[in-house]
């Protein structure tokens, strides 16, 4: 199925608003969740599920929901999670992807790192315009779901009280081939954005599967980076 297919997958609003479900859980969703949390029929959950899997939506797996294993413990139940595959639509065709990868490996073979990072923080800094530097976290997390970072509060053994962490990586494919490189501009960028003498700091605490950078309020980003 090729991306305007995929796309259009989600003109069904039912459709739509249990892909924005699943995306936005971060972790496997199983049908009865999801349903319970879309408000609708398990089976139509299922059906629609099932639609945006097929379209490469939604990746599927089966796992236990129950908790427990062995005789008595149930079978597995079909659970989904969003697809790791990016869709684009451009019409006419477009090919942006291909010229940012041009682009980040001539900087890189040149050294240009450090320009690239100080073009990323003024840019950052237009985008922030006038405004005074991010207030606090929540203000934060505003500001970069509205860019598509996905952010979240961090959550789990191990984790720093108020960090913010992004599931989505706006510059995703072209990090991957060129991670030192576009993370370090993807950090100077945010410390435009956010303001980097403000209440709220971005380091790098790079995690698979998720943005290079996160969030945390000054007082804990100077005592994780031993200041």
């Amino acid at each position: 199925m090729n991306d305007i297919d995929a796309i259009g997958a989600l003109q069904d609003p039912v459709r739509r608003r249990l892909y924005e479900y699943v995306a936005a859980q971060g972790r496997e969703v199983g049908r009865n969740e999801a349903a319970e949390a879309t408000g609708v029929a398990r089976t139509l959950a299922a059906h629609h599920l099932d639609r945006l899997a097929e379209a490469g939506l939604l990746d599927t797996g089966s796992r236990r929901l129950t908790g427990r294993s062995g005789p008595g413990a149930g079978r597995p139940a079909k659970v989904y999670t969003r697809a790791r595959a990016e869709r684009v639509v451009s019409l006419p065709a477009r090919d942006y992807r291909t010229a940012a990868e041009l682009l980040a490996e001539a900087a890189e073979q040149a050294g240009l790192d450090a320009g690239l990072c100080a073009a990323a923080r003024r840019r950052g800094e237009a985008l922030r315009g006038s405004a005074a530097p991010c207030g606090d976290l929540g203000e934060a997390m505003e500001i970069l779901a509205a860019r598509g970072y996905e952010p979240r509060l961090e959550e789990g053994a191990g984790a720093v009280a108020g960090a913010v962490r992004m599931r989505n990586c706006p510059f995703h494919a072209v990090a991957e081939r060129f991670p030192p490189l576009v993370c370090g501009m993807n950090l100077a960028l945010l410390e435009g954005l956010l303001g980097a003498d403000g209440p709220v700091r971005a380091r790098m605490d790079a995690r698979p599967g998720e943005c290079c950078v996160v969030l945390e309020a000054s007082g804990e980003a100077s005592k994780n980076n031993g200041d």
